[in-house]
């Protein structure tokens, strides 16, 4: 099948389907194939003028104008948005049947779910509560109702922010110490922590341990998250 990614994990799992998608975008870090723009600006007019099967999107990397546009010029669109780790499953095997794929071990839809539970954590008591740093000027996290928060969950974790109206509320360190949590997570994804910016936060919240963990791990889902999992949990410890 021709198909196009507008989506980095979505590109990561159509390689390891073995479909080699015929243009992705510039962030899905695949320096081989063509880029058709980003995620947020992709070029719409060349994306149909390769003539695609499908093209992958997913309702946060891509805008909804530009996913409305393929589709009012005729393109086939594939939308896969999983919120939690339980969907993530369910969104591989959907996706691999989508393009003809066989559905990899363990995201069978009868599998995926005992996959999860064999590697579930049960929470500490007290939980290890947590703050997860997305961006930085402004500082921003995630609420509940995401994929990296459920992934913490997953592993033990509470998130502080969890119940946000927002999914990735803008916040400031003050509110985030107020919530006392235990351990603060800077991933080197969206924005690049370093170890630079770790005494910066233990500046603002003194009373956390401040660990840089792998953003794509985090925050990519897809064939990727069963080992995402189990390297995030030697991370956490």
């Amino acid at each position: 099948m021709r198909v196009v990614s507008l989506v980095p994990s979505a590109t990561e799992t159509l390689l390891a389907f073995g479909i080699t998608p015929i243009a992705c975008t510039r962030f899905c870090e695949q320096p081989d194939l063509p880029t058709v723009g980003g995620t947020k600006d992709p070029d719409v007019a060349q994306i149909s003028s390769l003539k695609p099967d499908l093209v992958v999107v997913n309702d946060e990397e891509n805008r909804l104008e530009d996913v409305d546009r393929l589709r009012d010029l005729g393109v086939p669109v594939h939308e896969m948005s999983p919120r939690s780790v339980a969907e993530v499953g369910p969104a591989v095997a959907a996706l691999a049947e989508a393009v003809g794929a066989d559905v990899p071990e363990p995201f069978g839809r009868e599998t995926w779910e005992e996959w999860l539970e064999a590697h579930r954590r049960q929470p500490m008591d007290p939980p290890r509560r947590t703050f997860v740093v997305v961006w930085r000027r402004p500082w921003m996290t995630l609420a509940g109702d995401t994929y990296g928060s459920s992934l913490l969950h997953l592993l033990g974790c509470f998130n502080v922010f969890t119940g946000q109206g927002v999914r990735y509320p803008t916040v400031e360190l003050a509110e985030a110490a107020s919530r006392k949590p235990d351990l603060v997570l800077l991933p080197t994804e969206p924005y690049p922590f370093k170890q630079r910016h770790v005494a910066e936060v233990a500046g603002g919240i003194p009373d956390a341990a401040v660990t840089i963990v792998d953003g794509q791990d985090l925050f990519w889902w897809g064939i990727r998250t069963p080992g995402a999992i189990e390297r995030l949990a030697e991370v956490l410890g």
